[in-house]
């Protein structure tokens, strides 16, 4: 893995991007962090890690994923579009780079239980094939809600080996499995990994996942170089929930100006509609699952329930990476509802034959909302593959 430094945009040694991020934990899990915190850089660093992440890579996930262009797309937007097929990878999302680099940095930690959150489901896919692969004890917290809207890939996890843990409290989604998984940790502080699917948490969890998911714009880079003689684009659009699609396909770009980045809420049924899940344009600062950031919340600092009909993007915080590319201007942040993402989802099967993620979909959304020129060279990052989202297409009718 390249060592790239973005003075302005990466994270401090302090832990905060900015004034986003840093470590608020409870004192039971003070010394996990800690041993975490001053451990991953120099286990990533190792010869033998990096030779065993970019073999798992390239022979398990199916790595480097293509970087398609979209004929027909790029004909009816009248710009050049492609795709950045994170939905060929094994398990079908992006999530896999994360769990792969988070699994051997728990396997020379010494750890032998690894637990996990999900709300669509695909972190928790790539943490249970992780573990079966390691042959390591998984535990898989998720929400009620989630389960029944995402029950395709609750039969995977199980498949795979894991333990799927029901969370009801709350609003029965990703925050409160998050919040399951945190209290699980504390009370099995010795053996337990806890894998984070998200640039979301205490540090050094934001910079890490980073890291592992930055291969996406590394592979930009060169694949660009090679079809458009540039190595980057000058657009580059990603959905965001917590948010480490986009800090990976973002990464390598973060100093480069002449790059536009633009991340996708999930907006639901609208702003005003008290349901919704747009973060950056509802949210407030606040500290919110062991990092200061921006998140939806009453007058009282009490969470706003988020919603969208993306089990991805259904979270009520956001990545303390984003809140600071967001606060510094770096980064654009749109919002698009459930009826733009099922349009765009359908637009995207009928005219490249690719059935999208919902969490995608609201990406591809993005391009009836920006200024696109002829000679524009944008790319969509595709996080994630339909399957999962099936049953929710078939109820929801084709949207034109």
């Amino acid at each position: 893995m390249k060592k790239y430094k973005h003075m302005h945009y990466q994270i401090n040694d302090k832990g905060y991007y900015g004034e986003f991020g840093g470590a608020y934990i409870p004192e039971m899990l003070h010394a996990n962090i800690e041993e975490l915190r001053t451990r991953y850089l120099s286990i990533i660093a190792q010869e033998d890690f990096q030779e065993e992440y970019k073999d798992l890579l390239s022979n398990y996930v199916g790595r480097p994923t293509p970087l398609s262009y979209a004929r027909r797309l790029s004909a009816k937007y009248k710009s050049k579009i492609y795709l950045k097929r994170e939905d060929l990878t094994h398990t079908g999302a992006h999530k896999i780079n994360n769990t792969v680099g988070q699994i051997l940095i728990a396997k020379r930690m010494g750890k032998t239980r690894i637990i996990a959150e999900t709300g669509a489901g695909q972190h928790g896919v790539a943490a249970a094939t992780v573990c079966a692969l390691m042959g390591m004890k998984c535990i898989v917290y998720m929400g009620e809600v989630d389960i029944k809207r995402q029950s395709p890939n609750v039969t995977r996890m199980k498949m795979l080996g894991a333990e799927v843990r029901v969370v009801k409290s709350g609003s029965r989604t990703l925050k409160d499995a998050t919040n399951e998984a945190i209290r699980d940790w504390i009370n099995h502080p010795v053996d337990t990994y806890y894998i984070i699917g998200s640039v979301v948490g205490p540090h050094p969890y934001p910079d890490m996942v980073a890291r592992f998911q930055s291969v996406i714009s590394d592979e930009i880079q060169k694949q660009l170089k090679k079809t458009e003689g540039r190595e980057f684009p000058d657009k580059i659009i990603a959905c965001v929930g917590g948010g480490s699609n986009a800090a990976g396909a973002f990464y390598h770009f973060l100093d480069n100006k002449e790059v536009e980045l633009i991340a996708v809420e999930g907006e639901g049924l609208g702003i005003s509609s008290g349901k919704t899940a747009a973060t950056i344009r509802t949210g407030e600062e606040g500290v919110f699952q062991g990092s200061k950031t921006l998140l939806m919340q009453d007058q009282d600092g009490q969470i706003v329930e988020p919603y969208s009909i993306s089990a991805g993007l259904d979270y009520p915080g956001v990545g303390p990476f984003h809140a600071h590319l967001f606060k510094s201007g770096r980064g654009t942040y749109l919002v698009a509802t459930d009826k733009e993402a099922l349009a765009a989802a359908f637009e995207l099967t009928k005219l490249e034959g690719i059935i999208p993620a919902l969490e995608s979909a609201h990406a591809l959304a993005a391009l009836k909302k920006i200024v696109l020129l002829p000679d524009d060279i944008v790319v969509v990052n595709l996080s994630g593959r339909g399957d999962k989202d099936l049953e929710i297409y078939s109820k929801n009718g084709n949207y034109e």
